[in-house]
């Protein structure tokens, strides 16, 4: 049994919220599913939640590998390497792409960084899916300006959550985006669970980070970014989709939202950094 030290209890709320499966070196797997029965169905009915995967192949995959190592190595103290696990991988197609991945241990806030500056980047259209959306003000603010230069700002969250509390947390946050010209959708046939962004139909990412403080400040995350119009179009498409199963949410209807979400919102506030 590990004993509790007073001096390591923020320590001990950091967490791997990491999804990495690679397979003999040279096929990896990241994104936001788990592994449990809510993520064998399509996503289209209650019991199985909507998410997105991406299936990797070449070079790439050991750099996939590479953090699942980092994280083993802090876990038990051994290090796992050479030929065994990182063999020789050629080349496989023509897409290239960053593994990118944060650790609060480390210092390292590049996730967030990642978001703010694709954000900032844009110049015609930023696609946001994610289930736990609770934005600092820097992200409000960017994605408030990328409306007002004309860029179409689209942001699909759950329409519910397995956390109620971070669910009304996240819809305190509406209010200034909505006025601000960003349009936000609420997916209605199941759990929405998954994390991708779209920036002008050339630039994206899939992983694990959601768009709260928890993901960029406390928990260890990993994302996958491509450059690439191909993939890029294609989530395009996979959010066209979702928006069939959707209910776009006014400025009106979030203002006249119910008394006991605004309690709610009131007991989220002191913790939303924790969320």
């Amino acid at each position: 049994m590990e004993l509790l030290f007073p001096w390591k209890l923020l320590r001990y709320n950091y967490r791997s919220h990491r999804r990495v499966l690679v397979i003999d070196g040279q096929i990896g797997f990241t994104g936001g599913y788990g592994i449990s029965e809510a993520w064998t169905g399509d996503g289209r009915t209650p019991a199985h939640w909507r998410d997105t995967n991406v299936r990797i192949e070449g070079p790439l995959v050991k750099f996939l590998q590479a953090a699942f190592a980092a994280s083993w190595l802090e876990t038990t103290g051994i290090a796992i390497g050479g030929e065994d696990y990182f063999p020789r991988v050629d080349p496989v197609g023509n897409v290239t792409g960053q593994i990118v991945k944060s650790s609060p241990t480390g210092g390292s806030f590049q996730n967030y960084m990642l978001f703010l500056l694709s954000i900032n980047s844009a110049k015609k259209s930023i696609l946001i899916t994610n289930p736990y959306f609770i934005a600092d003000d820097a992200m409000t603010e960017a994605l408030v300006k990328a409306a007002g230069r004309g860029v179409r700002v689209s942001i699909l969250l759950p329409g519910e959550a397995d956390s109620q509390l971070t669910y009304t947390a996240s819809r305190s946050h509406y209010g200034p985006l909505l006025l601000g010209g960003v349009q936000v959708y609420e997916y209605k046939a199941s759990l929405l669970h998954a994390k991708t962004i779209v920036v002008d139909g050339v630039w994206s990412t899939i992983g694990s980070t959601n768009f709260d403080n928890r993901s960029f400040a406390l928990n260890q995350e990993i994302n996958l970014t491509v450059y690439d119009s191909g993939i890029a179009q294609r989530l395009e498409q996979v959010f066209q989709e979702d928006l069939k199963h959707s209910q776009r949410v006014t400025y009106e209807q979030w203002r006249s939202r119910s008394l006991y979400e605004r309690v709610m919102q009131f007991f989220a506030f002191p913790i939303k950094e924790q969320l």
